[in-house]
């Protein structure tokens, strides 16, 4: 079967796009979840929320959020997923079928995230959420060509961002490699939990910082400026800093400039009303001005979209070349939070060989 052609400056088809080799550094673990499962975990846990039991149905009802562009909707169905992952064997299964699902998706790296503050109702510790997780993901990846970090998020709206903060050290020789800071953006900045952002600068451990989606430039500043983030989630709203000229404000120069990799997850943005649509994303504006964007899901369950479907959609609203996707991917990669050789050998290894394996196919 012939490949797209990654050289070419045609427009790459979803089957293509399907066997590329894809990164992923913004999917939460609760937002990702196969309602056939949660139908299973709520039958053997006596879990008694789920609207309806039937996996298809429950699908529909999940994402109802995204089809009437609710935020409202599209968040209350998180009670669901965490109302079935209190359990250790839950967040096991969810985390193993996490990595299978991705992998069967192309994705050779994923940084997947979720607080597990979240899945404490049961009785769970903090470790013992943290280390089922952990479990879940060695062994749905083994064998299967992909490699998941996990990002231990702190809800910025609650008191326990330390004691979060605490695990990333802890475990970062079983595969935890970061932090977040999600939950309610406005009223609720991340400088709030300085105290955690300096533990991790002292151990060495680098984080991420949800900001400039739901809220505005002032979000996005202190997440860099006072708290230090290495890596914005979503950051759409850097496009308030520039002019429609393109000129730069003193922000959005400063993120071009030290080339801040910003998660844009355009579906996930458009279904909660962050943005109108695929085709008026930012990611687009902000690729073509040569900020580091990389390509995400958020959240696959709610938004009905796998890291495939995403770069499909982006590629035909924006009319990105497989050249653009290669450079997507590895701007996803290089701004990974693994050791700089470990990315080096990803991108060595899985991502340039297969697309010169693909231009030599299709050239003959």
């Amino acid at each position: 079967m012939a490949l797209d052609q990654p050289a070419s400056s045609a427009q790459p088809a979803f089957e293509g796009l399907s066997q590329a080799p894809k990164v992923v550094l913004h999917d939460h673990l609760d937002g990702g979840l196969r309602a056939s499962t949660m139908v299973e975990i709520a039958g053997a846990t006596g879990y008694r929320g789920l609207p309806t039991h039937d996996p298809e149905e429950l699908t529909a009802r999940i994402q109802e959020g995204a089809r009437r562009r609710s935020l409202e909707l599209y968040l209350e169905m998180f009670r669901h997923t965490l109302g079935v992952m209190q359990t250790q064997s839950a967040v096991y299964r969810v985390a193993a079928e996490c990595a299978q699902d991705l992998a069967d998706d192309g994705v050779v790296y994923a940084e997947v995230r979720f607080a597990p503050e979240l899945n404490t109702g049961g009785g769970l510790s903090l470790d013992e959420v943290v280390e089922a997780a952990l479990a879940g993901f060695r062994d749905g990846s083994e064998g299967r060509g992909i490699r998941i970090g996990l990002l231990l998020c702190a809800m910025r709206n609650a008191s326990r961002s330390l004691e979060i903060a605490e695990l990333v050290p802890r475990y970062r020789d079983r595969g935890v490699v970061g932090f977040d800071i999600a939950g309610a953006e406005a009223g609720n900045p991340p400088s709030d939990h300085l105290a955690a952002f300096d533990l991790l600068r002292r151990a060495g451990m680098p984080y991420t910082i949800h900001a400039g989606e739901a809220d505005g430039l002032d979000s996005i500043r202190d997440a860099v400026h006072t708290c230090g983030a290495l890596r914005i989630g979503h950051g759409i709203r850097i496009v308030d800093d520039i002019g429609v000229d393109g000129a730069l404000g003193p922000l959005a120069a400063e993120l071009l400039e030290r080339q801040v990799p910003l998660e844009q997850c355009p579906t996930s943005n458009v279904h909660i009303g962050a943005a109108g649509s695929i085709d008026t994303h930012p990611v687009g504006r902000l690729f073509d001005l040569g900020f580091r964007v990389t390509v995400n899901t958020d959240n696959r369950l709610m938004s009905g979209i796998s890291l495939t479907g995403e770069f499909n959609r982006t590629c035909q609203a924006f009319g990105w070349s497989w050249p653009d996707v290669r450079r997507l991917t590895i701007n996803a990669m290089e701004s990974a939070f693994l050791p700089a050789e470990q990315r080096q050998e990803i991108i060595d290894q899985l991502i340039d060989p297969w697309y010169a394996y693909a231009t030599t196919v299709e050239t003959g």
